[in-house]
């Protein structure tokens, strides 16, 4: 019953005979602190007794990319909650229950209970599907890494920037980072939406006749 209450671990870095063995610990725990008085079965018990023990023990060992602290913690605390509610509803419990039990926000919760499992990241060069065709996990997803991209512009704008005055600076700030409108920028600095448009129209050639050279 401990071996089989192990499967949905197996194959995610960790020796399986390491697993086994934490949950045999897991059922030598179920029995002690298994309360017939309350009506249910053993197994409602001790399942979630041995899982908790296994998911503790890859918290603690089997991460590759760790998550923060607070979604550790909370791990353990789900994990240590769980087989009482089993035992106390007859049946696996909610996360809204969860929740309720440890007196935390129901958010926090779910995105505990999400990061269970993620301990060996899939690579994006897996294949995304079985049919022999070229398409990776990696492919399929609806972004791009551009930090290369982002990395390089700031290489090429930080000089150039430089050469503005502080009010200049403060116009691209505020209509390129703070996204603020013309007039927005007018009201801040004390011109009108006009002067603004003028003053940004200026403040892109400069910065374009300064970086097409340096391109």
């Amino acid at each position: 019953m401990a071996k089989d209450a192990t499967r949905r671990f197996r194959d995610r870095g960790i020796p399986d005979e390491d697993i086994e063995q934490v949950a045999y610990l897991g059922l030598v725990k179920a029995v002690q602190g298994f309360d017939p008085e309350r009506g249910h079965d053993f197994l409602s018990f001790a399942i979630p007794t041995i899982r908790g023990e296994v998911r503790r023990y890859f918290r603690d060992h089997g991460w590759t990319v760790r998550p923060t602290r607070s979604i550790q913690e909370t791990q353990g605390k789900i994990t240590a909650c769980e087989a009482e509610l089993y035992q106390q509803l007859g049946r696996a419990p909610r996360p809204t229950e969860i929740a309720e039990h440890l007196g935390m926000d129901l958010d926090h919760v779910i995105e505990a209970l999400g990061a269970v499992g993620c301990f060996t990241p899939v690579s994006l060069d897996v294949p995304a599907h079985d049919d022999g065709a070229e398409s990776t996990i990696g492919s399929t997803l609806p972004f791009q890494d551009t930090g290369f991209e982002l990395a390089e512009a700031r290489l090429l704008l930080r000089p150039v920037l430089a050469k503005l005055t502080e009010r200049e600076r403060r116009i691209v700030e505020l209509r390129f980072f703070q996204e603020k409108t013309q007039a927005e920028i007018g009201a801040e600095i004390g011109v009108t939406q006009m002067q603004v448009s003028r003053l940004l129209a200026k403040i892109l050639k400069r910065l374009h006749d300064e970086l097409v050279p340096a391109a």
